[in-house]
């Protein structure tokens, strides 16, 4: 099984920021006054915006099997199924692109009879790691720091 490498937490935050602000490199400038539509610099290619179905959630705000499944992630295993720790194809297209950066992992779910709905998504940046409770419908960035 694959341990996603997780890069120092000063690189990481910066690439992090640049790739949910901009979905990578690129500017996007603000609407003109009136204009609902941004435009692009011309020093850079156009930046598409996933959907904002991307959240945030403090850590102290997950639920408890959200809990095991991080400390389970750092400890590399052993995880309770065989699709944990697998490439997260992110065909949804809610999170930035970048083929083979994400990791998926399970989230328990007390009396359901199969993995459920909740993850835990990380990329390969330290710390960056993504909880969704609707099966990728959505995601929350979560916050380490509260």
């Amino acid at each position: 099984m694959r341990i996603p490498p997780r890069i120092s937490a000063i690189g990481g935050i910066a690439a992090l920021v640049t790739t949910l602000l901009l979905g990578g490199p690129g500017s996007v400038v603000a609407a003109p006054s009136g204009s609902a539509t941004p435009t692009v610099s011309a020093s850079a290619p156009a930046v598409v915006a996933a959907p904002a179905a991307v959240g945030e959630i403090c850590y102290s705000a997950l639920p408890a099997q959200a809990h095991d499944t991080l400390d389970l992630i750092e400890a590399g295993g052993p995880y309770p199924y065989d699709q944990d720790g697998t490439v997260f194809q992110n065909r949804e297209g809610i999170l930035p692109s970048q083929a083979g950066y994400y990791h998926e992992y399970t989230v328990i779910t007390p009396g359901s009879s199969n993995r459920g709905a909740r993850r835990i998504v990380t990329g390969d940046t330290a710390r960056e790691d993504y909880y969704t409770a609707d099966h990728y419908e959505s995601f929350d960035l979560v916050d380490h720091d509260c």
